[in-house]
């Protein structure tokens, strides 16, 4: 059998190749798991040392296809082309792989005449290996990956070696599994974006465009009629209205487009309390009444947004002359307050749910376990009153 290839292209002797100390690889896949470095990268920088270890000429390494079928790589070390061409999707039930597959140990085969007639392509590769094994990734007891590793001697392993081999199958695994619940919960996060996106669309252009395509028609008729004072009239208000239309549009690309500031919630909000005094033409007192919020990055995030979007709601439809936004710990929760003197309550509708974002602003509180609560302030105007926990107790809380 040939001598493995490094994946940069670079000839690897197994055998003369120094092992890495076991404690240092379980260590290293540890910290690679932790740092976000992405899967396949992940699981194909690993081969090498593993196959090292166990004193192998060949490795492959696999993940389960989402339909549950088929196993498919995504690394491998010491594969001539055609082997490798020919491995790239396996059948998931296939001879020692669905061995491994339906078992929690790893599985060992001295027989390679199954896998070569599946795979003629190159028939002198399974015909000079004298044993391979198949170690599952799992996660707790969930098959989601393996790897297969080839000998040309038909010399045991140690039990040590087998254990550690085990071993760095349930670290993969782990990594494995992280994965796909990054991926959903991606794929949560982009599907309820969207529908954020659709219901702020709706909410601040779709509604003036159904105006404009009432008065339309009234205009028409006026035009028709020679009525130029109603004319004027119909024409003023879809002026105005595609006016209001613009200005919406506009806000909701700034508001879209904006991102966390990296240096934390509370640098974000102190620029967006410059951002808000600039639009709004009036004064914004900012209080932040704790150093450390303490909440997670995904919390800030969602928290960076709800706040975005009511200080919006406030500069639009408030009319007001003087505005407040404050930070403060109330035990286990974070409690944010936007405050203004304004119309109060006329901004809501007439059932009490909220226009232009407040429904967003309590989903995306639901999704942090908070609430959302709008209310009249005292002394006129509106406040708007965030409650979110925080993801674990603080230092000094009981």
């Amino acid at each position: 059998m040939r001598s493995a290839l490094h994946p940069a292209g670079v000839a690897v002797n197994p055998v003369s190749a120094e092992a890495p100390p076991v404690a240092s690889l379980l260590a290293e896949i540890t910290a690679g798991l932790s740092n976000g470095r992405e899967l396949e990268t992940l699981l194909s920088q690993f081969l090498a040392p593993i196959v090292r270890l166990a004193g192998a000429q060949a490795g492959v390494v696999r993940i389960l296809s989402e339909d549950g079928a088929h196993m498919r790589m995504v690394g491998d070390i010491g594969l001539p082309p055609a082997v490798r061409l020919a491995e790239l999707s396996v059948d998931r039930n296939c001879g020692t792989c669905g061995e491994a597959a339906d078992s929690d140990a790893p599985a060992w085969s001295a027989d390679m005449s199954s896998c070569a007639r599946h795979h003629p392509t190159d028939a002198r590769f399974y015909q000079d290996c004298r044993r391979m094994v198949a170690v599952a990734l799992r996660h707790r007891g969930r098959l989601l990956g393996l790897y297969n590793l080839f000998f040309d001697s038909e010399a045991e392993l140690g039990a040590d070696v087998q254990i550690v081999l085990r071993s760095i199958g349930e670290l993969l695994g782990l990594a494995l599994h992280n994965a796909r619940l990054e991926r959903e919960t991606l794929r949560s996060t982009v599907m309820s974006e969207r529908k954020f996106l659709a219901s702020e669309v709706h909410d601040s252009i779709a509604q003036s465009l159904a105006f404009v395509n009432m008065r339309l028609p009234l205009l028409q008729d006026a035009m028709q009629a020679h009525d130029d004072q109603l004319s004027q009239k119909y024409f003023t208000d879809v002026e105005q209205a595609m006016g209001s239309i613009q200005c919406n549009l506009r806000e909701i690309m700034t508001n879209f487009r904006a991102t966390m500031d990296p240096q934390g919630l509370l640098h974000a909000v102190r620029g967006l309390a410059t951002e808000f005094q600039q639009r709004a033409g009036f004064p914004l007192q900012l209080q932040c009444e704790a150093s450390d919020l303490g909440l997670t990055v995904e919390q800030e995030v969602q928290v960076f947004y709800i706040i975005q979007e009511a200080l919006a709601n406030v500069c639009r439809h408030a009319q007001a002359s003087q505005a407040w936004l404050k930070l403060s710990h109330r035990g286990s929760h974070l409690d944010v307050r936007v405050e203004d003197d304004g119309r109060g309550l006329a901004a809501l509708a007439p059932d009490g749910s909220a226009h232009f974002g407040l429904g967003i602003m309590q989903e995306r509180a639901q999704r942090l376990g908070g609430v959302v609560e709008i209310g009249l302030r005292g002394g006129g105007g509106t406040r708007m009153r965030l409650t979110v926990p925080f993801a674990a107790p603080r230092q000094g809380d009981a």
